[in-house]
């Protein structure tokens, strides 16, 4: 059924659509989308084969035979075929704007995401970036996401790996977690770090066996001068960082995503966007959440608060963090390692908090009794007792509201934690790439009990309750198909099932990105379900991930990307 046969014959036809809210010929659609493959995470529209947007909204869902008094002469109609329509993959945790700002350094990550496999392979990208850039003596080499579990040493770099690239530029690699990273000599001295700097306050400094030198690994708080003199590089041009923005939106979008979200946002970067906003170049819907270290004293953190978008971006809640990352056996438990990390000799260790307990709880306080979310980074059980515990005392002696704070990552979340999570209306927001990234290693950090209930979003099913699940890019790429077919499978990169009983289905998955994801940012009103009156978001898969093998969904290609009723992305 062609556009100019269905244009012709039903132009003049004054129908009322069943269920769409058309009421006459006139008002026709931009797009109608017609197949077999639409899925529209609605219960109560599952069957739909036909959707319709005008403007940024859908008009009609239901059966292709109720559009003909849609179409007209202008309306594009797309015939599905095999291809899958979904609603916008909700990003339910990530950090925009540092994707943003790598888009133009250097990649030292291992397969897939880049091709270090040892450390020798890192110091020659170094050696022939500085070389290829031009960069001069004394400025600074940044780059992201070397991984130690992944390197055949299985070790950090260290200073006197990266001096080997060079002595003359301060140089700062990140761990691919975030949570950790290796300067050289230069970068230390360039920041002051001697063998009298004490460890910071959450944070340690690594140092050489039997000494007090620095060995260039730093954890947590001590990766922050680092961090700052990073952002400080990549942010003294606005047009730079506009491009760089315009880019990261482009490359979102390439995954499916039409809401994103900046987890840790500078407020300079907030206002950044904001003004970028104004130049109406914010394609899709930008979700930020301040850090709560980034809040300067004087200004109240509920102030910054936005129930709307403002032509594509709010101030959706306040971020905190309470711990490190599995992956770089930095997340506080309340049970020991199985597997030290390198050079530690305790066998008790269970890692540490990164903030004062009783700080953070006066601080979640205060925005959760002002009515505003708090996500909340935390991996490892002892970490996840604190933000439950946080919440309870906060709405302590009232009856629990609809906060829908989330605890992210929510990695070695226990079985009577989710129930917690359940009875105070916390929503966890589960890490589900790690199983495929990092089971092997998981399997050695925790011992299979624990690493098998990684990321537990079976259990959570089973509970009944509301979960999502995210990439955290740029840890990983934003890439929610391979997203989805981990939460689905639990393949490690050996190809070993971390916990069965933790898998869940393809349309369970989706949901936790889709409907699930919206109503984690109070958005199930507007988002997440093709449903009447919804905002037109909306994407094109290359298959139907609930029907081919689900071994193959990471493959399925995203071929379009629709955002506000707008392509964003087009293979």
């Amino acid at each position: 059924m062609t556009r100019n046969f269905l244009s012709r014959v039903f132009a003049t036809a004054a129908l009322v659509v069943a269920g769409s809210g058309i009421a006459n010929a006139s008002d026709y659609a931009d797009r109608v989308f017609l197949g077999d493959h639409i899925i529209t995470m609605d219960a109560a529209n599952d069957t739909a084969n036909a959707v319709a947007i005008r403007g940024d909204k859908i008009i009609f869902v239901g059966d292709k035979s109720d559009t003909k008094a849609l179409i007209g002469k202008q309306t594009e109609v797309i015939e599905l075929g095999d291809n899958a329509l979904i609603p916008g993959l909700i990003d339910a945790h990530g950090h925009f704007t540092m994707v943003a700002r790598q888009v133009d350094l250097l990649n030292v990550s291992s397969p897939p995401v880049g091709p270090v496999e040892e450390i020798d392979d890192i110091v020659e990208l170094l050696k022939a970036f500085i070389k290829e850039k031009g960069i001069a003596k004394g400025e600074w080499v940044m780059a992201y996401g070397y991984d130690d579990s992944l390197l055949k040493e299985n070790r950090h770099p260290t200073r006197e790996d990266l001096d080997k690239a060079s002595k003359d530029n301060p140089i700062y690699i990140r761990h691919v977690s975030g949570h950790l990273g290796v300067a050289n000599s230069a970068a230390l001295a360039a920041v002051g770090i001697t063998a009298d700097s004490p460890n910071p306050a959450g944070g340690v400094i690594r140092r050489l066996a039997g000494g007090s030198e620095p060995n260039g690994v730093l954890e947590e708080a001590a990766t922050m001068p680092f961090m700052m003199q990073y952002f400080k590089t990549q942010s003294t041009d606005p047009n730079a960082f506009a491009d760089m923005v315009a880019k990261a939106i482009t490359y979102c979008a390439s995954f499916g995503l039409t809401t994103i979200q900046d987890g840790a946002s500078m407020l300079a970067d907030v206002k950044a966007l904001q003004g970028f906003a104004e130049q109406g170049m914010i394609q899709a819907d930008i979700a930020m959440f301040p850090h709560i270290s980034m809040v300067p004293k004087g200004i109240e953190p509920q102030s910054l608060y936005q129930t709307e978008y403002q032509k594509g971006v709010r101030v959706a809640g306040i971020k905190f963090a309470l711990d490190g990352s599995p992956q770089g056996r930095t997340a506080w438990l309340t049970q020991p390692y199985t597997h030290l990390p390198h050079g530690v000799t305790d066998k008790e260790y269970k890692a540490y908090s990164t903030v004062d307990a009783a700080e953070y709880k006066a601080q979640a306080k205060a925005v959760l009794l002002a009515g505003m979310p708090i996500i909340v980074h935390s991996n490892g059980d002892a970490a996840i007792d604190l933000m439950l515990d946080s919440v309870e005392e906060a709405f302590a002696g009232q009856e629990i509201p609809d906060h829908r704070s989330v605890i992210i990552h929510a990695q070695l979340m226990r079985q009577d934690q989710l129930d917690r999570a359940k009875r105070l209306k916390v929503i966890p927001s589960f890490y589900s790439a790690h199983p495929f990234f990092w089971g092997d290693w998981h399997r050695l950090s925790f011992g299979d009990e624990r690493a098998f209930g990684i990321s537990p979003t079976g259990s959570a099913l089973r509970k009944g309750i509301t979960f999502t699940v995210h990439n955290d890019s740029p840890v990983v790429p934003p890439d929610m198909m391979r997203l989805l077919w981990v939460t689905v499978n639990r393949e490690t990169r050996s190809g070993f099932v971390l916990g069965p009983d933790e898998r869940i289905s393809p349309l369970e998955a989706l949901r936790a990105m889709t409907i699930n994801a919206a109503y984690q940012y109070f958005e199930e009103d507007k988002k997440g379900s093709l449903t009447v009156g919804k905002q037109a978001d909306l994407v094109i898969l290359g298959a139907d991930p609930i029907t081919v093998d689900p071994g193959t969904i990471k493959d399925i290609p995203v071929l379009e990307t629709i955002a506000h009723g707008q392509t964003i992305f087009k293979m």
